[in-house]
């Protein structure tokens, strides 16, 4: 195992990333290539040789990984310009095609056709079959060069399996241990005859001599910035955290904290130079001295990461609720975990160019693997704390997930290399730590943005830290972090790339090939539509209709279809442009179709019926109706349903179905006036005339009572306790009905006073039959009431009842 496995996650991110900005860059200018010109580019002579050179080095198994790495980035090029090569002469083959259709169906056997039309489609098959050559032929070695690929990928895959599974001689075998402590005690002592040897070289200390006061002044700066800065920085982070808002004293708090990775790691950056100035220094201490700022990075940021998820103070910001004692602890360990990192790469850096045994590697590496076992182990045990103080959430979850797989691996990776399987183990340790260290810094990330959201965003800083803004950027944050995760964890960057390249190329529908770039012009096409469809939305709304004598209810049902016929006509333009051929899916559609009938029928019903009231207009927009037993105005009318509003102010949604299947009373539709009836009873014996001319007067003297017609008053009938008027009048505004019903009665019950009228209420008559029997039932003697008496044989605590004696 390699010092360069341990860097291998970082190097691999920077080239996914150039990767990505390299296979986007040709995604705009594609839009507008010409697939003629790239297929006219294509020399299948040298993708033949280029091919048969690469399927004869595939079959030697002796090949290197950097030989097949290069072999797999040439076929990726060749593979790119085939790619675009397939879609050779589509526009003209397109129209070709479009010509023959034009021509009729070829004639049925023993029919025949005009010469001319014979001709012509004769001359145009053969024009198809030369433009399709080109596109066939670029098929075909896309083809081969995508196997050789995947074959080269499978070579890789397995070479890496074997390496992880190999069984080295187990390192807590005693046998073992000779040989090793041999390969230690020579690094040291190699690295100890390395520095006397530059001592002794006369030009070596010559030159250390004439550079001594440039060494001792990077010494200076060295321990300036790598021991004493640190505390400066804290005390300068504490002063930035006293004034301003919680967000602002947050982001500039982290800023600061920075300092704490950048300066030390300057500080060894001067040390390194230091030591390079000195002279001294041979093959394996330069080695050393030149990985210094990196190991010194790594500590750093284990140190900073563990004050940032493991803070002095608990405040309302802390990434784990943890009392004092078990934040110190976890710094501690974040530390540890750096420190096993930043030990393991300086054992590979003195140990691994000189081609020890892998007994002596196995030994060496074992006790840092068992030390950063416990450190997963103890690390974990922590979250499950974190786990455990919190409220119940969705990353708390998460959190206790993690901490059961972190002290799994702590427990597993040591007892592999116990018996032997060391490269295993590596696998597991350090990419735990190392992703552990990459949650960290993600959840570092996304509360920076989010601090930078709330210092922007008017308002309170915890409610906008919450918002829908910060959640989507941490979601999109951890989304860009599974690539990395996925690196850390031993996929390999041709893995990574191939994905990408699969994402790019699309998918095959029918004789189409649909790729993110043809989704990405559908939705910007698409968008387009979309905003010039309510843009003129608007303006009918605004502008054109209210010039019109339409009333509200057409506008509003213009407006609306307009939207969807705009919306209709910008997929299809979206679908056209994309050059989509959708005729693949005419079966598929048709079998679905049955079983959505059924399963969707009412939103259909709804659907359609939505349509039907946009059109006839039975019922508009603040319309009074009555459907259903629901009686309100109506206040919007979509597609599915019809909202309306009672009058107890609730809001009611009516499926569309109903108002078009089911009778509907709409009060004003046609205008706003309407009957009003109101009922009156009157005492038998008063003058029907007279009682006629008052309610005609009370009727006449409302406002909102219209006079042609004239108002009626009705001598309904004669009920059990009355004689039955009604007032029947016609309303102006049918809105008014109960307000202009009530004062109708309030005018009702004054005039009838006046008038001596009397208004009747319910009475009930009772005849008794044998009533002279009652009477003298109840005046009779009056029976005696029994007499109580003790008896504690039949009742020890009270008595027995008992009759009196009538004599």
């Amino acid at each position: 195992m390699k010092t360069s496995d341990l860097i291998a996650p970082l190097r691999a991110v920077l080239a996914l990333v150039l990767a990505l900005l390299l296979a986007l860059a040709p995604v705009a200018p594609a839009l507008a290539q010409d697939t003629g010109a790239a297929a006219e580019a294509v020399d299948y002579g040298d993708w033949e040789k280029t091919a048969t050179r690469a399927e004869g080095e595939i079959e030697n198994r002796n090949i290197g990984d950097e030989r097949l790495d290069e072999l797999r980035g040439q076929l990726a090029k060749w593979r790119a310009a085939l790619l675009t090569a397939q879609n050779a002469n589509s526009a003209r083959i397109a129209t070709v095609k479009e010509q023959i259709a034009a021509l009729g169906s070829p004639p049925e056997e023993g029919a025949t056709e005009a010469p001319e039309i014979a001709a012509r489609r004769t001359e145009l098959a053969d024009l198809l079959v030369k433009l399709q050559s080109p596109g066939i032929a670029a098929e075909e070695a896309y083809r081969r060069a995508d196997g050789l690929i995947r074959e080269i990928d499978r070579i890789q895959r397995e070479r890496q399996a074997d390496e992880l599974l190999q069984l080295w001689p187990a390192p807590v075998n005693p046998a073992n241990w000779p040989e090793a402590a041999i390969g230690i005690s020579d690094t040291l002592l190699r690295t100890w005859e390395e520095a006397r040897d530059g001592w002794l070289d006369k030009s070596a200390r010559s030159e250390f001599l004439n550079n001594l006061p440039l060494i001792l002044m990077l010494i200076a700066i060295w321990a300036g910035l790598t021991i004493y800065a640190r505390g400066w920085i804290e005390r300068f982070v504490d002063r930035v955290q006293a004034g301003g808002s919680e967000a602002r004293r947050r982001v500039l708090s982290l800023l600061a904290s920075l300092g704490q990775v950048v300066v030390p790691t300057a500080g060894m950056v001067a040390l390194t130079t230091a030591l390079v100035y000195s002279g001294l220094l041979g093959e394996v201490t330069k080695r050393i001295a030149l990985a210094l700022p990196y190991l010194g990075f790594t500590l750093f940021v284990a140190v900073w990461l563990g004050g940032r998820a493991f803070p002095r103070t608990q405040g309302e910001d802390a990434v784990l609720p943890l009392p004092p004692e078990r934040r110190t602890e976890g710094r501690f360990l974040a530390r540890m975990m750096g420190l096993v990192v930043a030990v393991d790469a300086l054992r590979g850096i003195a140990m691994d160019e000189q081609a020890y045994s892998d007994a002596v590697t196995a030994v060496a590496t074992f006790p840092i693997l068992v030390a950063g076992g416990l450190v997963l182990i103890r690390m974990g045990r922590i979250l499950r704390l974190a786990r455990e103080a919190g409220t119940q959430s969705y990353v708390l979850t998460l959190l206790s997930i993690l901490a059961r797989a972190v002290g799994a691996i702590g427990l597993v990776a040591p007892a592999l290399a116990t018996f032997g399987y060391v490269a295993a183990g590596r696998a597991l340790i350090f990419p735990a730590i190392v992703t552990l260290a990459l949650i960290t810094l993600v959840l570092v990330v996304q509360r920076l943005l989010a601090d930078l959201w709330a210092m922007v965003s008017p308002g309170d800083d915890a409610a906008d830290r919450e918002g829908l803004v910060p959640v989507l950027i941490g979601f999109g944050l951890t989304l860009l972090a599974v690539p990395v995760f996925a690196l850390i964890w031993g996929a390999r960057l041709a893995d990574m790339t191939e994905m990408w390249t699969r994402f790019r190329e699309g998918f095959q529908m029918g004789e189409t090939r649909i790729s993110p770039t043809d989704f990405l012009l559908f939705a910007v096409i698409f968008a387009i539509g979309y905003m010039l469809t309510r843009a003129f939305q608007g303006a009918l709304r605004t502008s054109i209709l209210p010039r019109t004598r339409m009333d509200l209810g057409g506008r509003t049902a213009l407006v609306s279809g307009t939207g969807y016929v705009g919306i209709f006509l910008a997929a299809l333009a979206a679908i056209n442009a994309t050059g989509i051929d959708l005729s693949g899916l005419a079966i598929v559609a048709g079998a679905l179709s049955v079983g959505i009938g059924f399963g969707l029928q009412n939103i259909v019903s709804n659907f359609v019926a939505g349509i039907i009231l946009l059109i006839e207009r039975p019922v508009s927009e603040g319309d009074w109706i009555e459907v259903g037993g629901v009686q309100g105005i109506v206040k919007s009318i979509s597609v599915r349903s019809t909202r309306v509003q009672t009058f107890d102010r609730t809001m009611v949604v009516v499926p569309n179905a109903d108002l078009v299947s089911q009778q509907v009373k709409n009060w004003t539709r046609f205008g706003l006036a309407g009957r009003l009836i109101v009922p009156v009873g009157v005492a038998f014996g008063s003058d029907t005339r007279k009682v006629e001319a008052v309610l005609r007067e009370i009727a006449e003297a409302q406002p909102l009572v219209v006079l042609n017609p004239p108002p009626i008053i009705v001598l309904q009938g004669f009920g059990a306790d009355a004689m039955m008027f009604e007032i029947r009048v016609i309303l102006r505004d049918v809105n008014f009905s109960l307000q202009v019903k009530s004062d109708i009665n309030h005018q009702i019950v004054r005039r009838f006073q006046e008038e001596g009228i009397e208004i009747p209420f319910a009475q009930s008559e009772i005849t008794i039959r044998n009533a002279e029997e009652i009477v003298a039932a109840l005046s009779g003697p009056r029976s005696s009431a029994p007499e109580v008496v003790a008896d504690p044989e039949t009742n020890p605590k009270g008595g027995r009842k008992r009759a009196a004696d009538p004599t």
